[in-house]
């Protein structure tokens, strides 16, 4: 709940002048779209009873059964509707994180009808084949304790395929320039972020005990090692940059989600370290190639989440959760594993969201008309103003 507005914050800083309230509003309307389908399906088809390995059932429909009391299967620490709500959340960013490649173009409708589209034919079923009783990737033995390829790869790689579809922001490839508009904006959303991944991570342990501690330090010390990683990395190419210290501590962040209970934390500072190195070079090349994906979710999230879900299977430590054992604790085949996960999921979320985004382009349109982009989404789409003054 606390990350989402920090997301809006972390976004809203990174676009230019005249977008700043367009791209807020991008990530805190998930909390209203995804809050309400949560409810009415959403976390029946992610935890409702198995279908085929594939999707929830609808025995939660309308919240039906979920109570004050424990669920013995998923929540036997906590009353079921506390699990719920929590659970709820994730859906919520991970909706709100895809907005990010689509900034400063995309009609605000369009974005709303995706949202709902795309949390119930993707985020459920990923969701379910990871999570839920019953799913195939939790059969396979993946390991994702916090949302690495739920979250992080499903909304990375969705992102790049609705980027590629809707196209690049006007005068992109004429070089026009598109700094960041606030950077302490964007600082301040990502020390919202960094905090409440406190509560992503650690409080996917569902107590508050040994383990939780444990993923609570692992992911501080992650997001640390890759904020300085990242800062040594601008440092050495240019200047040590703001944007690129808070970007990187998100990069860490993301790299230990799936890892955080079941590594040593000691080990988060190598995942932290390959984490914000894999991202920042995955922006260069996205550069490189001339694909505008805004804010790069598809580097930061798709790719960090990766790395993340294969050093799972890297540096999982037995003596962590008493159960899963990674390469480095004489399991091998645990890094097989965990690259299955990640090509089943980046494929299905990329294919399925290029074909949501080609639907919505043929029945409702995905861009705002030129004039609108060129006076600005906040005008154009909202009639507001993020700042007195005129709109540049």
């Amino acid at each position: 709940m606390l990350m989402t507005p920090g997301l809006a914050l972390f976004y809203g800083g990174m676009v230019r002048r005249k977008n700043a309230i367009s791209t807020t509003m991008m990530s805190f309307c998930a909390l209203g779209v995804v809050g309400l389908l949560w409810v009415l399906y959403g976390y029946s088809f992610c935890f409702g009873a198995d279908r085929a390995g594939l999707i929830g059932g609808f025995e939660h429909l309308f919240l039906r059964g979920v109570e004050q009391a424990p669920s013995a299967i998923y929540a036997s620490t906590i009353p079921h509707l506390a699990f719920f709500a929590f659970q709820g959340m994730f859906a919520v960013i991970t909706v709100a994180l895809i907005s990010g490649a689509v900034v400063e173009r995309m009609r605000f409708g369009a974005l709303v009808l995706f949202s709902a589209l795309w949390v119930t034919v993707v985020y459920c079923p990923v969701a379910h084949w990871v999570w839920g009783a019953g799913g195939w990737l939790l059969r396979l033995g993946a390991l994702d304790f916090a949302g690495g390829t739920v979250v992080h790869i499903c909304a990375g790689f969705s992102a790049l395929a609705l980027a590629i579809v809707l196209g690049p922001r006007k005068g992109y490839h004429k070089g026009q320039v598109m700094e960041p508009h606030n950077i302490p904006m964007v600082v301040l959303g990502a020390g919202l972020l960094w905090f409440g991944w406190f509560g992503f991570n650690a409080g996917s342990a569902l107590t508050s005990g040994g383990l939780a501690a444990s993923a609570f330090v692992a992911t501080n010390t992650s997001a640390a090692a890759a904020a300085v990683t990242w800062m040594l990395l601008s440092w050495w190419n240019r200047r040590p940059s703001a944007l690129g210290t808070a970007t990187g501590a998100v990069a860490g962040l993301v790299a230990i989600t799936p890892a955080a209970g079941f590594i040593s934390p000691v080990m988060a500072i190598p995942v932290g370290i390959v984490g914000s190195c894999v991202c920042y070079y995955c922006i260069r090349l996205r550069v490189r190639l001339e694909v505008d994906e805004s804010l790069d979710v598809w580097a930061v999230h798709g790719m960090g989440g990766v790395w993340g879900a294969l050093a799972t299977g890297l540096f999982a430590d037995p003596a962590i959760t008493g159960g899963a054992a990674g390469l480095l604790h004489g399991n091998a085949a645990q890094v097989g594993i965990q690259a299955v996960g990640v090509v089943a999921v980046a494929v299905f979320a990329f294919s399925v969201s290029y074909g949501l985004a080609r639907l919505i382009a043929a029945l409702v349109g995905l861009r705002v008309e030129s004039r609108e982009e060129t006076l600005g989404l906040d005008l154009a789409q909202h009639a507001e103003r993020a700042y007195g003054g005129a709109v540049s």
